[in-house]
């Protein structure tokens, strides 16, 4: 879903190339210093059990408050999305005109507006789905790993399918790797803010590096695993991405790939014809429907085992007597995904899920150099290399990478491109946690 969007901010394949080696690079160097903690502190929990250690009980909680509210839920929400956008190259949904579109709008103070009735059949079917997946999960964790093994192997096969049938169709030209766009004028600050634009969707395929920390208890020989999964599953993703976009270049020049609605569709329609295109569009599907299992199984745990420890609404943290599974959570991810699908788009939830979820991997990154000083005689099976540049690197291309985000979020809001700051409304409902710390805390229970 990402690539066409990214066309169209820069403009020219060789700087979208770079910013996915570029995002490729500083994921793979979050990667490397997530793999040395987590090597260090080996328990399940992963990033709050490394906040709690190196800050305080407070900064756990946001970031299991911003896991809830903003990444998670909006991470489920946005690969449903993907589901019902590629389920249209089959059977086109229903919507309203444009006037009925925006005949409701919810304005949100110094944020933007959002209009609930846009593409509506596409969130319908994005809820239904999310509502479905997490019924399955609901009944039986067994059920849900049997859905999940059928559907992973469908991620792998449709990229190398698609990367084969492209270039083995002879129908593409390498000189559309050198081609700008006409209208292509991007210099200096501009073009450095139209980068980091595009670094948002590069930073939505990449995410998900630091989730193997969560179970890294769980995990044998922790010191050397840990680490050498990040590195090689980081470095196997960029290898993909950059094939994958080669692919979409090599037979669409930069102006048609921003112009594609559904950019891998329309690949494989113009390389091999409407077949392919079809079985690409079903791949992706399944891949999706996949995918949105597993977060859907995995990402209300969190809430779950936060309402245990008192740090959330008590019937969050029950299990059902039945079906032995967090159902109160579950549902609970299950609404407030739902709500996030109507009140916005696939680009607003991955920006803005990317935008929190990078506030924290900067807090990390900063708290490896604070371990390294509060905890310098633990055993750490792994160091992170070229400590203490790459750390350093990671923390200030955050900083930018945020300042320049919420800049362009704000510029394009005040010059009419998008109705709402998408960083801003993940900041405001992150921040929205404080007060609800200090409310369970008052009822004198510890993290």
């Amino acid at each position: 879903m990402k690539p066409a969007l990214m066309a169209s901010q820069l403009g020219s394949p060789g700087i979208l190339l770079l910013v996915w080696i570029v995002a490729g690079l500083f994921s793979l160097f979050g990667a490397m210093i997530m793999g040395e903690i987590a090597a260090m502190l080996p328990e399940t929990g992963g990033q709050f059990v490394f906040l709690k250690e190196m800050y305080s009980d407070f900064m756990a909680y946001l970031l299991g408050w911003a896991a809830f509210i903003v990444i998670n839920t909006a991470g489920v929400a946005a690969i449903a999305f993907i589901f019902s956008k590629y389920f249209e190259f089959f059977i086109p949904l229903p919507r309203f005109s444009p006037e009925v579109e925006h005949s409701i709008l919810l304005h949100i103070p110094f944020v933007g507006n959002i209009f609930p009735l846009e593409d509506f059949g596409v969130k319908s079917l994005t809820i239904l789905l999310i509502i479905f997946l997490t019924f399955i999960n609901y009944r039986s964790v067994s059920s849900s790993n049997k859905v999940q093994v059928i559907f992973t192997l469908a991620k792998v096969a449709a990229l190398i399918f698609l990367v084969v049938a492209i270039f083995s169709s002879g129908k593409g030209d390498t000189a559309h790797f050198f081609q700008s766009s006409s209208t292509f004028s991007l210099t200096g600050f501009p073009l450095a803010v139209a980068f980091i634009a595009a670094t948002s969707g590069a930073f939505a395929a990449y995410d998900g590096w630091g989730n193997l920390a969560s179970v890294a208890g769980e995990i044998i020989n922790p010191g050397k695993n840990i680490a050498r999964s990040f590195i090689i599953g980081m470095c196997l993703c960029m290898g993909v991405y950059l094939l994958v976009n080669l692919a979409y270049l090599y037979v669409l020049n930069v102006d048609a790939m921003a112009g594609a609605r559904l950019v891998a569709a329309n690949a494989l329609q113009v390389s091999v014809g409407g077949i392919a295109a079809g079985l690409i569009s079903a791949m992706i599907m399944i891949s999706s429907f996949g995918a949105t299992n597993v977060n859907v199984m995995a990402c209300p745990r969190i809430t779950f085992a936060m309402a245990r420890d008192g740090y959330f609404f008590n019937w969050a943290g029950r299990i059902h007597p039945r079906f032995q599974t967090p159902g109160n959570a579950l549902w609970l991810h299950a609404g407030w995904s739902s709500l996030l699908v109507i009140s916005g788009s696939f680009d607003m939830l991955t920006d803005m899920f990317v935008f929190v979820s990078w506030i924290f991997y900067g807090i990390i990154a900063l708290g490896l150099i604070i371990l390294r000083k509060k905890m310098k005689d633990a055993p750490r099976p792994y160091k992170v290399w070229g400590y203490p540049v790459v750390p350093a690197l990671f923390i200030l291309f955050a900083l930018f990478y945020l300042c320049l985000t919420v800049y362009n979020d704000v510029k394009n809001y005040t010059e009419g491109k998008s109705p709402i700051i998408n960083s801003l409304l993940g900041l405001g409902l992150t921040l929205a946690g404080v007060p609800f710390y200090f409310y369970f805390r008052r009822k004198g229970r510890r993290y």
